[in-house]
């Protein structure tokens, strides 16, 4: 845990330090961004579609939508450099990474990482880079397992009718299953953080491999996530 626990630091100072210049064709965003606090996550909201590339304006690999599934998005930056950003993406596959012109795009921050380890099973919050919060988490079966890597959370939505046990609310992350393809007809199979779905004695205290790749929480457990936003930092290890 301390190693993901630095990287994050890293990551969050580096981002933190660096510049932003004039975009070709576009507005001139401030030239020094002021440092962030430790453990923060620079953020970009995309204005409206934009076109992503493998370097600053260079081969073109992607389509950054403003929205995606219907919510603004809100990606985490990883990189910048003179007129430009470099975000996470949420559409498949995972670990994609696009640069976009910085004019294109509305600078925000997150205090927020979550890391979810799913060889202790337990999921942590952490603010500015401490840990505030810990508590057991359903995560995939050996046949569906939660996929690892770095991803973010995409948006926050409001639970199915009838609700089943997902709680108030579910974070869908943009993290995809590496075995489903098309969840109920949905046309795609992403990592949502939830409910229980009725298996708080199956997740009890120490966790257990339930679920087909999402992350299942206790209600008390999921409740204390209602302050993160979209953009938040998640950081699937293997302990």
């Amino acid at each position: 845990m301390k190693t993901v626990w630095v990287a994050l630091a890293v990551i969050g100072s580096l981002v933190g330090s660096l510049t932003v210049g004039p975009a070709a064709g576009g507005s001139v965003a401030p030239a020094i961004l002021p440092a962030l606090p430790h453990g923060t996550t620079r953020l970009a909201t995309v204005r409206h579609a934009v076109t992503g590339y493998a370097w600053p304006g260079r081969h073109a690999v992607a389509k950054v939508a403003a929205t995606w599934y219907g919510y603004r998005s809100v990606l985490p930056v990883v990189a910048m450099t003179p007129g430009w950003v470099r975000v996470r993406l949420a559409q498949r596959p995972d670990g994609s990474m696009a640069w976009i012109p910085a004019s294109d795009v509305t600078l925000g921050s997150t205090p927020y990482a979550i890391v979810i380890d799913s060889k202790t099973m337990h999921l942590a919050l952490y603010d500015q880079g401490r840990k505030v919060f810990s508590a057991p988490a359903g995560i995939g079966a050996p046949d569906d397992p939660t996929p690892r890597g770095q991803f973010f959370v995409a948006f926050v939505e409001s639970p199915p009718v009838p609700n089943d046990g997902y709680g108030p609310f579910i974070i869908v992350t943009s993290a995809h299953s590496n075995t489903i393809k098309n969840w109920e007809g949905s046309g795609d199979a992403v990592m949502g953080i939830h409910g229980p779905l009725g298996e708080d004695r199956e997740i009890g205290t120490s966790g257990a491999r339930i679920s087909h790749g999402c992350i299942r929480l206790h209600l008390s457990a999921l409740r204390r996530l209602s302050a993160i936003p979209p953009g938040t930092p998640v950081t699937v290890i293997a302990g």
